[in-house]
């Protein structure tokens, strides 16, 4: 940062050693920590007049932090998630400061106050299996880049990984010599976990990486999924991928195919298919790679269809039938019967 003032040096710290090295912390959380700054500092020159040399932690109050979320949501057109995603960065800046900057450790509790707001809860958005056998159709599998793309997307479903876990993967992360076959995903929080794979995939991904080698030694460690410059896909690349098919399957059946389908929509498709043949919340979170069994959760509540069936399978009627005089039908003075109520 090409400033020499008291926030400067704390931030280059906070985001080049406190978060990677302490809190161990992914490059890509890193990264959007790093945005958040970014903009609060262009918000302190553009409406605050304090230019990046003049801004000091004397200037990190409340004030400006709740001028900041404000300027987040009015001028730039934010949502409230985003909005509590900035203060999460703020938050984790400020507890970092505490012991950093104690003398100031007042006006740091004042910042910590700050509350996220309450966001809507979005519906999950996940593909029906009708949906996403349609999806894993549209790749043109006579070509080298149609069996790439089945390959990878087929293997985002099954093990329900994120985009950059799928980005990361490399040979070496997949065991398909002898079963039982796994994939270790590399997730967040820089965690590992251990995926089992199905006989299916395992034949697609032999056949995938076969033809391109990739199970020779030296190709261990390169790119399981890679573009024409051999480098591996961007997210960008993962997304634009499946858009394309995404439409092709819109254009056979429009009404399988929601309205908004992103990387993440696989994700949540393969949790709720679980779900919905009998998986154990506990196992989908350990395949998801979640940390808490709250945040899997939200399938089951989300499962519509399932609550639905589950209480139509335990549904007893203790209703009386509907011929049998009521009480209140045998009083015709209402006032009377409800005087009368649970004496």
């Amino acid at each position: 940062m090409n400033t020499n003032t008291d926030f400067a040096k704390l931030l280059s710290k906070f985001l080049s050693g406190y978060l990677p090295h302490e809190r161990n912390m992914s490059p890509n959380t890193i990264l959007s920590y790093r945005d958040t700054f970014v903009q609060f500092i262009s918000y302190m020159r553009d409406d605050q007049n304090i230019r990046i040399e003049k801004l000091t932690l004397d200037k990190i109050t409340k004030e400006a932090i709740l001028g900041f979320l404000a300027w987040v949501q009015d001028e730039r057109n934010c949502g409230v998630a985003t909005r509590n995603y900035r203060l999460a960065a703020i938050h984790s800046f400020i507890l970092y400061l505490q012991y950093e900057d104690s003398m100031r450790l007042d006006e740091w509790q004042k910042i910590l106050s700050i509350k996220a707001l309450k966001a809507e809860r979005k519906s999950i958005n996940y593909l029906s299996l009708d949906a996403m056998k349609l999806l894993l159709e549209q790749p043109d599998t006579t070509t080298s880049k149609g069996r790439r793309n089945l390959a990878m997307l087929a293997l985002m479903y099954d093990t329900g990984a994120r985009v950059q876990e799928m980005i990361d993967l490399t040979p070496q992360s997949i065991n398909i010599a002898n079963a039982p076959y796994t994939i270790r995903l590399f997730g967040k929080g820089r965690k590992f976990r251990v995926v089992p794979l199905m006989e299916e995939q395992v034949t697609l991904l032999k056949r995938y990486m076969g033809e391109n080698n990739l199970m020779e030694d030296r190709r261990l460690k390169h790119p399981l999924f890679f573009n024409n410059h051999d480098e591996k896909l961007t997210r960008a690349g993962v997304t634009y991928i499946l858009k394309t098919y995404i439409e092709m399957s819109r254009v056979v059946n429009p009404g399988l195919i929601p309205e908004s389908v992103s990387c993440h929509s696989l994700r949540h498709s393969k949790a709720m298919h679980l779900l919905q043949a009998g998986v154990n919340l506990v196992y989908i979170r350990d395949i998801l790679g979640h940390c808490s069994i709250q945040t899997t959760d939200v399938y089951a509540r989300a499962d519509s269809k399932q609550k639905r069936e589950a209480l139509e399978k335990s549904y007893v009627n203790l209703i009386p039938e509907s011929d049998k005089i009521r009480q209140w039908e045998k009083n015709q003075n209402l006032l009377e019967w409800l005087k009368g109520f649970k004496k």
